[in-house]
C-alpha cells in the first residue's frame, strides 16, 4: 500500500533530517515524503534537496518563492500526490510534535474510515505534560469552540497529523477552500464531516518541540475562532456524497 507522506517547512533545518530518518525507518515497503518548503532563510529547502538527492525516488521537493501559508502549502501538496498513484496521503509537523511512528496505527485504523485524524482529545490522547495548564486550556477551548459553532463531533480539529485515502482527498473541493493559517485544519475537517466522510480519531500525545521556534502565537489562535463562524455560510450547501 503507497503512501506519501507531505511535510510543510519553514525554518527546520535542524528537524528536517532527523524527521526523515524516522520515517524511513517505518517498516512501511512503499513510502515517500514531498517535503513543501516556503523559502526558508536557514536552508531547510536546500537541505531537503540533499536528502533528495540521497534517497532518489524516495523524497521529492516542493520549493515556493516565501512563507505564503500552511493552507497553500498543503492544497499544492495534495495536488501534486493526487497526480500520481499514491493510495495514501498522510501529513505532519516537521518539529516532532506528532510522533511518526503512530503512522502505522493510522494505516490500520483507517480500514473502514475515508481519513484518520490524531486527537489529543479522545481517551488516550494527551498534550505535552510541560505545557502550562492556561495553554492547555487555551488548546482544548478552541477544539471546543470549534466543534460547537460547526455542530460536528470530531474532538479534535485544528490537529495536523492526518491520514487520508486519495479518494477522499480528491473528493474535496478544494478550489472552494480559503483558510490559509491553522484555522485551515478546521476547515478542511468541517468540509470532509459536511461530505459525508467517515472521520476516524486516533490518541496521540502532542509533545513540545525542542528544535527551532514554534510558528503558533496568540494572534494566530484568535484569527482561527473568528475564522469558524464563516465556514457555515461558506459550505451551506454541501451535502453528502454518495457513498462508493
Amino acid at each position: 500500500m503507497s503512501i506519501c507522506v507531505i511535510i510543510p517547512t519553514y525554518n527546520e533545518v535542524e528537524n528536517l533530517p532527523l524527521i526523515v530518518a524516522r520515517l524511513r525507518a517505518l517498516p512501511l515497503e512503499d513510502l515517500s515524503i514531498l517535503v513543501i518548503d516556503d523559502n526558508s532563510p536557514d536552508g531547510t529547502g536546500a537541505l531537503a534537496d540533499e536528502l533528495a538527492e540521497r534517497y532518489k525516488g524516495q523524497i521529492s521537493v516542493m520549493h515556493r518563492k516565501g512563507k505564503l501559508g500552511l493552507g497553500t502549502a498543503y492544497i499544492s501538496g495534495f495536488k501534486q500526490v493526487l497526480q500520481t498513484n499514491t493510495a495514501y496521503i498522510a501529513h505532519l509537523d516537521a518539529d516532532f510534535s506528532h510522533q511518526p511512528e503512530k503512522l502505522l496505527e493510522f494505516m490500520k485504523s483507517i480500514e473502514g474510515s475515508d481519513v484518520v485524524f490524531g486527537s489529543r482529545y479522545t481517551p488516550g490522547g494527551s498534550l505535552d505534560r510541560h505545557w502550562p495548564a492556561w495553554r492547555k486550556w487555551l488548546s482544548n477551548f478552541g477544539n471546543t469552540y470549534a466543534r460547537t459553532i460547526l455542530r460536528i463531533p470530531t474532538k479534535d480539529l485544528t490537529g495536523g497529523f492526518r491520514l487520508w485515502r486519495r479518494e477522499t482527498l480528491a473528493a474535496m473541493p478544494w478550489d472552494r477552500v480559503r483558510s490559509n493559517g491553522y484555522v485551515f485544519m478546521v476547515e478542511t475537517a468541517y468540509l470532509a464531516h459536511r461530505l459525508g466522510f467517515k472521520i476516524k480519531e486516533v490518541p496521540i500525545y502532542f509533545a513540545e518541540r525542542t528544535r527551532g521556534k514554534s510558528k503558533m502565537n496568540f494572534s494566530i489562535q484568535v484569527e482561527a475562532a473568528l475564522r469558524v463562524w464563516s465556514l457555515i455560510s461558506r459550505y451551506r450547501d454541501i451535502q453528502p456524497l454518495p457513498r462508493g
